[in-house]
């Protein structure tokens, strides 16, 4: 099927192309002849240059003055974290929209200012969360919306993101408060926490808990929660760096139905009659409704960079807003946000978050005031 986009040409440029995950990005780009590389940004220039010689681009080691001479209509950020909002800032300043790497911002404050400065220009913030456009993912997002499940009754989310010592050497950077303002849930998990959102929104109360149990860093290596959704319905969070072997585990309970995914695997069970029906009206004592289980069969791979891409031109082209937006990608940093402050405050926070008290705690963190309990 054709794209919207096919026959238009989109100037980008990178800013970050020297991180690793610009390489992921750039292969996706390579598949798109509408997309014209104009320039490559970053600090550590020796890596950079070579990677934009790679790319016969020009490369710049100051990302305004690569704005200001090569006036691209779409910014990529591939930095570390802490930057992706002063970057994202500049870039809508010069007219630019912006794709940045996940997360959106390492506090919901600064988030906020990113999604204020795309409004005032007019232009579009893209979120790279991949995930959402997995077949498997797409699947139980259409049940959900559809109302096949009904009203949710749970939520379980278990999700391993096994990384070794080496990999927190890799970069003085990784597992900082400074450098990264979190662990696991700023630098793993947000692709978990979005898929969450998609499927049924943000919960209304958080009850978080943080640790550093194994790896010698100062954020978290492992983090659990509770939440209450705004029907009260509860859910149960857990992830870490410190596990392997478990797949990835999402199980949605509503009214009328369930779903789990497991891995790349999707299963149904649909409830005859709903459980509401079925709690009102059963006579026998130790009664269920049926249960039919299915297994859809849904395509295998897809959730890649690539997807991402042809969604965010055909929404230059089609003027709607990409499937991933910074008003979407504000839940799952929110959520992450209100885990570490209901841990470190040792009590329930609700959503909104209160932008105030993360500020505070987040600079007493990278201060060292305060400590990731170990």
């Amino acid at each position: 099927m054709a794209e919207k986009y096919e026959g238009k040409t989109f100037r980008l440029a990178i800013v970050g192309s020297a991180a690793g995950i610009a390489a992921t990005h750039l292969k996706a780009i390579q598949q798109i002849k509408e997309i014209k590389i104009v320039g490559m940004a970053d600090v550590a220039a020796e890596k950079g240059a070579a990677r934009a010689k790679e790319y016969d681009s020009p490369f710049f080691t100051d990302h305004k003055k690569m704005l200001a001479e090569t006036k691209p209509e779409i910014v990529v950020i591939t930095t570390p974290h802490p930057f992706h909002p002063s970057v994202a800032v500049d870039a809508f300043a010069a007219g630019a929209h912006v794709l940045t790497e996940k997360p959106l911002a390492v506090s919901v404050s600064e988030a906020d200012t990113m999604i204020q400065a795309a409004d005032k220009a007019g232009k579009i913030l893209a979120i790279n969360f991949q995930l959402r456009f997995q077949p498997v993912v797409e699947k139980a997002k259409a049940l959900v919306a559809s109302g096949a499940i009904g009203s949710l009754i749970r939520l379980l989310c278990v999700e391993p993101w096994y990384r070794p010592a080496a990999y927190y050497r890799s970069a003085s950077w990784r597992g900082t408060w400074a450098g990264e303002g979190g662990g696991v849930l700023m630098n793993q998990s947000p692709h978990t926490m979005d898929l969450l959102c998609h499927l049924v929104g943000p919960p209304a109360k958080v009850t978080g808990w943080v640790r550093t149990r194994f790896h010698a860093m100062e954020c978290e290596d492992s983090a659990q929660a509770m939440f209450e959704y705004g029907n009260g319905a509860p859910g149960y969070f857990t992830v870490s760096t410190i596990e392997a072997g478990v797949e990835r585990r999402i199980q949605v309970v509503g009214d009328k139905g369930a779903l789990e995914i497991a891995g790349n695997r999707l299963q149904v069970y649909k409830f005859d009659p709903s459980l509401s029906e079925h709690r009102a009206s059963a006579t026998e004592m130790f009664s269920s409704p049926k249960v039919e289980v299915e297994t859809p069969q849904v395509a295998e791979g897809g959730g890649d960079h690539l997807a991402v891409y042809k969604d965010l031109l055909n929404a230059l082209v089609e003027g709607r807003q990409p499937r991933a937006n910074g008003r979407e990608a504000l839940m799952s940093l929110e959520l992450a946000n209100a885990i570490v402050l209901s841990s470190f405050q040792e009590k329930t926070v609700t959503l909104p978050l209160d932008r105030a008290a993360y500020r505070a705690l987040l600079e007493d963190l990278k201060a060292g005031k305060k400590k990731t309990s170990k």
